[in-house]
C-alpha cells in the first residue's frame, strides 16, 4: 500500500493458525473453530504434511492420535508432520499442544517430562481451575500474574511427571505456565485432578515459543459453551503476533 493510510500490511491480514490432524484427533475442529471465533485465519494440516511454513502458529489438538497405542503421543511423535513442526519450533515458530498435543510434544522432546495415567486410573472430564504462573509468555500475555481461569479437562493420561532436578529447572526458568488450583487460586492437592507433579497443568520450553497444556482452552471461548476463559490463551497469541510475532520479538524466558 502507498503511504497516507496509516495502516501497514500486517494490520490488513489475520494471524494464520495451522491445526494438525492426526488419525484419532477429535479436537481439531474445536481448535479450528476457536481460532476463527477469535479472529484468526485457520487451516487444517494433515499428519503426512512435511512443510508447515507460512503459519504464525501451529496447534496440536487433543484426541487419541494413532489410537494412543504404546502410550499417548508415542506414535504421533514419528509422523512426518512432527519433523516439520520441530523445525518450525527451532526457527522460533509458536507451537501450542493441547491435551494429546501436549503428550505429543513431550514424546517428541520439544518439552521436558512425561505423562502417566491419572492417579485414580480413570478418565476425567470436568471443568477445573488454573492459576497463571507466568503471564510473560506469548500464550499468556493477555493474562495477569496469578489470574485464575476456569477451563475444562478431558484426559486419562494427564499425570505430569518430571524428576526433581527437572522440576527445579522448570521453576528456576519460569517454565511452569499453569498450575491446577481451587477457585480462589490456592494450589492444593485437592485441586489437583490427576496427580500431576507440583500441580503442573502447562509448561513452556526454555525458549518460550512452545507451550503444552492439558486443559482445553478451545472448548471455552464462547459463553454458550459455559465459559469464555479460554479466550485468554488465543487473545494472548493475537497480542504477541500483533506486536511482532515470533521469538525474535522477545518471548525467550532466559
Amino acid at each position: 500500500m502507498s503511504g497516507g493510510s496509516g495502516m501497514d500490511m500486517k494490520s490488513m491480514k489475520k494471524m494464520k493458525v495451522g491445526v494438525v490432524i492426526f488419525p484419532g484427533s477429535n479436537c481439531d475442529h474445536d481448535c479450528y473453530h476457536a481460532a476463527q471465533v477469535m479472529g484468526m485465519e485457520a487451516e487444517y494440516i494433515w499428519h503426512a504434511a512435511r512443510d508447515v511454513s507460512g503459519f504464525d502458529c501451529i496447534i496440536l489438538p487433543g484426541g487419541f492420535s494413532y489410537g494412543d497405542y504404546l502410550r499417548a503421543g508415542a506414535v504421533a511423535r514419528f509422523s512426518p508432520v512432527m519433523e516439520a513442526v520441530t523445525k518450525f519450533a527451532e526457527r522460533g515458530g509458536l507451537v501450542l499442544g493441547i491435551c494429546n498435543g501436549f503428550q505429543i510434544l513431550l514424546e517428541a522432546g520439544l518439552l521436558p517430562g512425561a505423562m502417566m495415567r491419572n492417579r485414580n486410573l480413570k478418565f476425567i472430564c470436568k471443568t477445573i481451575h488454573l492459576r497463571v504462573e507466568n503471564a510473560g509468555t506469548p500464550f499468556t500475555g493477555a493474562c495477569t500474574p496469578g489470574q485464575v481461569l476456569a477451563v475444562p479437562i478431558a484426559h486419562g493420561e494427564g499425570n505430569y511427571y518430571i524428576d526433581p532436578e527437572g522440576l527445579r529447572e522448570l521453576n528456576a526458568n519460569k517454565q511452569v505456565v499453569f498450575r491446577y488450583c481451587d477457585s480462589h487460586g490456592a494450589v492444593t492437592d485437592e485441586a489437583n485432578p490427576n496427580g500431576s507433579c507440583d500441580n503442573i497443568a502447562g509448561i513452556i520450553n526454555r525458549e518460550g515459543n512452545v507451550l503444552g497444556m492439558m486443559p482445553h482452552p478451545e472448548r471455552c471461548v464462547e459463553r454458550v459453551l459455559g465459559g469464555e476463559d479460554g479466550r485468554f490463551v488465543f487473545a494472548s497469541l493475537l497480542k504477541h503476533w500483533s506486536q511482532g510475532g515470533g521469538c525474535d520479538a522477545g518471548c525467550a524466558l532466559a
